[in-house]
């Protein structure tokens, strides 16, 4: 049989067993499609998502680092950002969470995690712009907007926060987030 198809089929096979929470069958596929096409970086992701359902970090790290290696997108880093904040290292977590969005701005779960550690370090002034970038790209704009208007609540920039909220409760006047963000400036 043709190794591409054998590479796909195997992929294939480890998400579904992936999916079903068989952890060891999904590994085991994952195994055969990364010996089949050690160049592609799918396999390796799959086995770092095994062993993060795992608990096995340091093994997820290395994997995660794998895949990164053979081809630099912002899952591979933002898994290894989330490696390294389950593992209380918020620094690295916040480096590779800002690389991932470099990569695809409208990445919400890197962004997510960029606005939780940038809290933790304190570095929010440095994520305005990642967020400002994710509402000219991010379909859902609307959470997007709640959570840069509290940053810059956060930031005393009360002014650019209550314009945000006054945007979001103008298409969406029953938004709870942003009706106590505004109630917040107003006190």
């Amino acid at each position: 049989m043709n190794t591409q198809i054998d590479f796909e089929i195997n992929k294939e096979l480890g998400e579904c067993y992936l999916f079903m929470g068989d952890f060891d069958k999904a590994e085991e596929y994952y195994r055969k499609a990364a010996s089949g096409n050690s160049k592609n970086p799918a396999p390796f992701m799959g086995l770092a998502t095994v062993a993060v359902q795992r608990g096995d970090l340091d093994k997820a790290l290395v994997l995660y680092q794998k895949a990164s290696s053979l081809e630099e997108s912002e899952k591979a880093l933002c898994g290894i950002g989330l490696v390294h904040m389950e593992k209380g290292d918020h620094e690295e977590a916040f480096k590779y969470f800002a690389s991932a969005l470099d990569i695809a701005g409208d990445n919400i779960v890197a962004l997510n995690c960029l606005v939780r550690e940038a809290y933790q370090i304190g570095q929010v002034e440095n994520i305005i712009s990642y967020l400002e970038r994710a509402i000219e790209t991010a379909s859902e704009k609307e959470a997007i907007r709640v959570t840069l208007a509290g940053c810059l609540i956060y930031l005393g920039r009360a002014d650019e926060a209550r314009a945000l909220l006054e945007t979001v409760l103008g298409d969406n006047p029953a938004n709870p987030n942003a009706r106590e963000l505004i109630q917040s400036i107003a006190a």
